[in-house]
């Protein structure tokens, strides 16, 4: 029986890592980051990693720390506000980006885990999205080809795993972290609770096990957002009258 539990970030890593290697890393902006593997990457070190994300984090949260650790060389990303350093070394050339619109981001990994090689899309057709890649018509519309895009590593945070990797996600964690976890040759999930077999709904898991290599339950999370923006509350008729309400 393939032992698939480890006591934590470091130990789940180990023998996984190497310079140069591709990395997915799930969640949506902050929300579902893998933050105890994020710290682990950190600490292990490896060089001139390729980062598959939604974006690469904010200042000081996130992915940000690897940035900021020299480790990244190139982010395959959809979206890269919110990260003055991010701007600072991509402008200066010192990080290499490939910008995708977020859906076709998404398919593209959604086709790599499903073993998809490549696909064809209307979205950023005349744009510089399309510079350099095949078009071709179909029904008299122009479409795009992107490919399929893999992993060495795909390191997911889920709400709920049990002991053979069975994961659940919660709201807006759920965005990437599921597509990620089937598109990397190897997987590692970080989990708020670990349960046992049985303890989960099986309607309710989002990432069958056999997608999943290694698993352990994390510590401390943070659970960052970017910002947090809220419109004014709009003046009650009673206030602007000068009652009490």
């Amino acid at each position: 029986m393939v032992q698939k539990v480890f006591p934590d970030a470091r130990s789940a890593l180990e023998g996984l890592l190497f310079d140069g290697m591709t990395i997915m890393s799930g969640g949506f902006g902050l929300s579902g980051n893998p933050e105890n593997l994020i710290a682990a990457l950190k600490e292990a070190g490896p060089k001139d990693l390729t980062v598959i994300s939604n974006n690469c984090g904010a200042d000081n949260f996130g992915l940000w720390v690897l940035l900021n650790n020299g480790q990244i060389r190139k982010m395959i990303s959809s979206y890269v506000g919110e990260n003055k350093l991010f701007a600072e070394l991509f402008l200066s050339g010192r990080l290499e980006l490939e910008l995708n619109p977020q859906g076709t981001l998404a398919e593209r990994i959604r086709a790599g885990g499903a073993g998809i090689p490549a696909f064809f899309t209307k979205t950023g057709y005349g744009t510089v999205v399309a510079e350099g890649k095949e078009t071709r018509e179909f029904d008299g519309e122009m479409y795009v080809m992107e490919r399929g895009l893999k992993s060495d590593l795909s390191i997911v945070k889920a709400w709920k795993g049990d002991t053979e990797g069975n994961l659940v996600y919660r709201m807006t964690s759920r965005n990437f972290n599921p597509m990620m976890a089937t598109a990397g040759k190897v997987c590692v999930a970080e989990v708020e609770h670990l349960v046992q077999p049985g303890e989960l709904d099986a309607d309710c898991i989002h990432t069958p096990g056999i997608y999943v290599d290694r698993i352990f339950q994390g510590t401390d999370y943070l659970k960052q957002i970017e910002q947090r923006t809220v419109r004014k509350r709009p003046q009650m008729a009673g206030a602007a009258a000068g009652e009490e309400v």
